[in-house]
């Protein structure tokens, strides 16, 4: 049975300031009056531009992001890689939206795809479609409404944007994961993933969808890829994750007035995903997978369902997918292990990933339980260090 509670090998790599610093985030994550207090204080210095990007660069930034630009993060990569864990990094600007915006997302991409082909610790890289078309422009295909000649054009760009990444994966021989989004986009995103896996998944895995679990509809829409890659003959890439639109989704089924497509609550959420789990390492010939997770009993259900099913540790058919700064008990734990562990680690300039930084605290605080267990095994650890 896998030990998720040992310190010791959870935080080999952290220096005793690396556990300060945690140690004090955490704790501060904890309270969410505090939290909340903390976050609206730094987007207003920022709006006023006091000098405190050291500030944020020194804790939240170092805590949850490898680095300002890809050439900064290789020191990421590089430690990470030395515990056997690799990297995925995802570039996490937010909140810009323009033709050459897109292009420019494009283009970033692709060199995070060309580093990874250099090294053995970067196996995949990372996307949202958002980061390559207008939000309204997706939504709007979704609904079915009539296209302009120039949406038309713009949408044919943006497939085509995805299209050169993915062909760029395919080159270099690594994974492409595609994050999952709103609901009322979702359903145009998964079509542009299904084309490039049967455009590039024949033989092997290159392109991986994500199914928020958190959702009604993902067990059965993964179960519907499986079918639809048998029937077109191609293989599936699903990464699982839990999700990250719960109150959105909820609010915006609520004010539309249509069924809310969300679980109605964390046990559902948490049947349905280890389900898919269960599914997926059931037709692990069809359907690589990426265990996008910080729940320890569902990391502990795959390693099981491997050992039942034959499946080595080591089969580059399964990962274990965990946020860089968080969890790290189960990642140091399964790369220990012998598992396939990656970090999500994202990098960018401090001032445009403040959005990812702030969303990031705010998730601590909401999820029940998140930032306390950080902030226990964290105290467990300074108290064994200071007794050892």
């Amino acid at each position: 049975m896998i030990n998720f509670d040992d310190t010791q090998v959870a935080f080999a790599d952290k220096s005793n300031f690396d556990l300060k610093r945690m140690h004090f985030l955490f704790l501060s994550m904890n309270n969410p009056v505090i939290a909340r207090i903390g976050i609206w204080m730094t987007v207003f210095a920022l709006k006023i531009h006091l000098p405190i990007k050291w500030m944020i660069k020194k804790t939240i930034f170092a805590q949850f992001c490898g680095g300002e630009s890809l050439e900064d993060s290789k020191g990421t990569v590089e430690k990470l890689g030395a515990s056997h864990i690799r990297t995925i990094l995802d570039y996490s600007v937010e909140g810009e939206d323009s033709e050459k915006v897109f292009d420019a997302n494009r283009d970033e991409i692709i060199r995070s795809l060309e580093l990874a082909a250099t090294t053995d610790h970067i196996p995949t890289g990372v996307m949202k479609l958002t980061g390559f078309t207008e939000f309204k422009l997706l939504a709007k295909k979704q609904s079915g409404s009539a296209m302009s000649a120039d949406e038309e054009n713009r949408y044919a760009v943006f497939l085509e944007r995805v299209n050169q990444i993915c062909a760029k994966a395919v080159e270099v021989k690594k994974y492409l994961f595609i994050d999952a989004e709103e609901t009322w986009i979702q359903d145009v995103i998964d079509e542009v993933v299904y084309a490039m896996m049967e455009k590039y998944n024949k033989e092997t895995v290159y392109i991986f969808n994500t199914y928020q679990m958190y959702r009604t509809a993902s067990l059965q829409n993964l179960k519907d890829a499986h079918q639809l890659g048998l029937d077109k003959d191609f293989k599936v890439g699903a990464k699982l994750v839990r999700g990250a639109y719960m109150e959105k989704e909820r609010d915006r089924a609520k004010e539309k007035g249509y069924e809310d497509p969300i679980q109605p609550n964390k046990a559902a959420s948490d049947k349905d995903y280890d389900a898919a789990v269960t599914y997926c390492i059931e037709y692990i010939n069809d359907i690589y997978l990426c265990v996008g997770t910080h729940n320890e009993n569902s990391c502990k259900l795959t390693a099981e369902l491997m050992d039942h099913h034959g499946i080595a540790k080591a089969d580059p058919k399964v990962y274990f997918a965990q946020l860089y700064g968080m969890s790290d008990n189960l990642s140091y734990t399964l790369a220990n292990e012998g598992y396939n562990v990656a970090k999500y680690v994202p990098y960018g300039p401090v001032a445009k990933v403040l959005p990812y930084l702030m969303r990031r605290a705010e998730e601590n605080t909401s999820i029940a339980g998140q930032s306390s267990r950080e902030f226990t095994l964290v105290k467990k650890e300074i108290k064994r260090r200071k007794s050892a």
